[in-house]
């Protein structure tokens, strides 16, 4: 049970170096560098900060901004409420638009630049639909560091109850344990998510992660074990 929990932690720093590696949005404001032209043309570029954008004059696909926000991206609510079907389409609409397959017959620099419109939207969209690393994303947008290991480990309670979710892995696999075990850690999953979207919505930012953590505990115990227990029945 300590594995699993400090594998947890492994995934949430993981994750929080690839929130912490996204970029951050920019500050606007008096002393701000001059409006941005278009690479190809020189023309004006209208304010779009962080989204893909083409150049009103000649076309072209914009560079994307160094320091987006990922939510704007995706056009979501800074929240750790996600509707998963409108990020699924607003992923597909934003590739649609800037996949570097469209941008075959453009010069070299266009493509470049769509490949990494492609790649930040990738990212974006992965971060933003795992609770995980929306929630590490969420924390880092507000300055708050993640939790320590050992305040997961002193957790007795979430520790016993993977504990009991461990031993019936242990017991003789058939349906009904199989079962049993599903049912046990999809509750627990709809338990934690409450909890962290409660916690993110009263902005109560101290120990979100450790809820996160267990959250994806819970997850990895689903993803590795129910997996080979449903190959063995």
């Amino acid at each position: 049970m300590q594995a699993a929990l400090r594998q947890g932690l492994g995934r949430a720093r993981w994750a929080l170096r690839v929130s912490e590696a996204a970029p951050r949005p920019r500050c606007v404001g008096p002393g701000s560098p001059p409006a941005l032209r278009c690479w190809s043309c020189g023309s004006p570029l209208p304010g779009a900060e962080g989204l893909p954008h083409f150049c009103p004059g000649c076309r072209a696909l914009q560079p994307p901004a160094p320091r987006p926000d990922l939510f704007r991206l995706m056009d979501c609510d800074r929240s750790f409420r996600v509707d998963a079907q409108q990020l699924q389409r607003r992923f597909r609409s934003l590739q649609r638009a800037v996949h570097p397959d469209r941008f075959g017959q453009r010069p070299p620099k266009e493509q470049y630049y769509s490949e990494q419109h492609s790649s930040l939207i990738n990212k974006a969209y992965q971060t933003l639909l795992n609770p995980l690393s929306r929630g590490l994303y969420l924390l880092e947008l507000n300055g708050v560091k993640p939790a320590q290991e050992t305040d997961c480990d002193g957790d007795s309670v979430f520790l016993t109850e993977i504990m009991e979710i461990n031993e019936k892995l242990a017991e003789p696999k058939n349906a009904d344990i199989l079962e049993e075990i599903e049912t046990l850690i999809k509750v627990k999953q709809e338990e934690l998510t409450k909890e962290v979207t409660a916690a993110f919505e009263r902005e109560y930012w101290e120990g979100q992660t450790l809820f996160l953590i267990k959250l994806t505990t819970c997850s990895e115990v689903s993803n590795l074990n129910l997996g080979d227990l449903a190959l063995q029945t």
